[in-house]
């Protein structure tokens, strides 16, 4: 049977999620499952809830524990899938910085995890983590898959494609969430005979076909969403950018209003009551999630008789697909090559991937519409400097990636991009590399 390694074992939730659910796969339900993590507590906590699970399923799967670094290495030892969930850095102290300083020079954010200064940051201190995990896997485990999750997914999963030999697939929650979400926003029924298509980058991909019973959906969809919009409600940015880009895209408003340069705006405060837009919103979650786990925690890891429901995560159904030879499709995340033909071939794209036991097989799209590529460009601008800036050390691909960032330069002057680089650089130490 299958290894399967969870790396960042101490999200407990999400392992419970993912690893859940190959407990109640057939085919992964005798797996080994390797937890690392680099916090005892919270590795312990992890290993307490899923071998609750475990026993209530008849304690078919082999659970272990990995703390640490120098432990690392054999957590990966001989694994056929490996998924990946860390956060460097965690919220205190590298996501109050990475809010805290940027505010300091006058530029505001929502999420700051996938693009923007945030975004950047983030995937400098995780990049050389990650590198690290490929090492060992190239050593320890080379045919096994990674399944990443974690953010900034563009850059993160587009760095392990293009800098290690890693079998590597991003996946997100996003793609799965977007059609039924909108057409229950927007009071429509959803079902099965609905079909859809979904192409671009991650947080960015393009709803770019939508039916039912082989009627377009759209026609209606927009008509309905210019009087949604006629009131206060969550989604009024993606909403506003399908009535102007004629698509619907994948992620959520907060995210897509940080990722372009026309909702977050100094010069027009207006805006941000107009459309509703959380500012700061990722450290309140990050501390409502604090405290929500400890109220949380007690049930999880000390109910004896935890039970496992199999969520609709893409990890199970990506392993039970290769373990079995039964085919499934995702919204994957991916090395371009020409998939997207206007798109950069060196970009990480997310489209409709078939998995079966030869792996991870992309579907090409093509051409996306004009204008949604020429968005896309915009953001994979950024990824691709960071991603510049990782494999070479050098601090101007820090500084060209923020100052190409649609948010970040409609805000702030050459001078003070530059200058807010230096100050999260030096916020970073320990955290990142040290950029010539």
């Amino acid at each position: 049977m299958p290894k399967i390694t969870f790396m960042g074992a101490g999200s407990t939730v999400f392992a419970k999620n993912v690893l859940g659910d190959s407990m109640v796969t057939p085919s992964l339900a005798e797996s080994v499952i390797a937890l690392y993590d680099i916090d005892a507590e919270r590795l312990r906590e992890s290993e307490l809830m899923l071998s609750a699970i475990n026993n209530n399923l008849g304690n078919k799967a082999k659970i272990e524990t990995y703390l640490g670094v120098e432990n690392r290495k054999a957590a990966l030892q001989s694994a056929n899938y490996v998924v990946n969930a860390i956060q460097v850095g965690g919220y205190d102290p590298c996501t109050i910085i990475d809010f805290e300083i940027p505010k300091k020079f006058g530029l505001r954010q929502t999420i700051a995890d996938t693009l923007g200064i945030g975004g950047i940051f983030r995937a400098l201190r995780t990049i050389p983590v990650m590198l690290d995990f490929a090492k060992d896997m190239e050593e320890v485990c080379p045919n096994a898959w990674l399944l990443n999750y974690t953010n900034p997914m563009a850059m993160l999963t587009g760095a392990m494609l293009r800098m290690t030999n890693v079998k590597t697939v991003g996946l997100c929650h996003s793609v799965q969430a977007c059609a039924p979400g909108l057409l229950r926003e927007l009071g429509m029924e959803y079902d099965d005979s609905v079909q859809w298509k979904i192409a671009g980058i991650n947080h960015m991909a393009w709803l770019l076909e939508i039916t039912k019973d082989g009627v377009d959906l759209y026609p209606e969809i927009k008509k309905r969403a210019i009087e949604k919009n006629k009131e206060k409600h969550g989604d009024m940015v993606r909403l506003e950018m399908m009535r102007r880009f004629g698509y619907y895209i994948t992620e959520s408003s907060e995210h897509n209003s940080e990722y372009t340069p026309w909702f977050i705006k100094t010069k027009y405060p207006e805006l941000i009551d107009q459309f509703n837009i959380p500012l700061d919103e990722y450290p309140r979650r990050c501390i409502r999630q604090i405290e929500d786990w400890k109220k949380r925690r007690d049930t999880l890891i000390n109910d004896p008789h935890l039970t496992h429901t199999r969520t609709h995560e893409y990890a199970s159904y990506i392993m039970e697909a290769m373990e079995t030879n039964k085919p499934y499709k995702i919204g994957g995340n991916v090395l371009n090559n020409g998939i997207i033909s206007n798109l950069p071939r060196n970009a990480c794209v997310e489209v409709p991937c078939l998995v079966d036991k030869s792996g991870v097989t992309p579907c090409f799209i093509g051409d996306l519409p004009e204008q949604c590529a020429a968005l896309n460009r915009t953001n994979i601008n950024v990824q691709l400097l960071t991603i510049e800036a990782a494999r070479t050390l050098k601090k101007d691909y820090i500084y060209q990636a923020a100052l190409l960032d649609p948010h970040t330069a409609s805000e702030l002057s050459i001078d003070d991009i530059i200058k807010m680089c230096d100050a999260l650089i030096e916020a970073h130490e320990g955290w990142i590399p040290k950029f010539n």
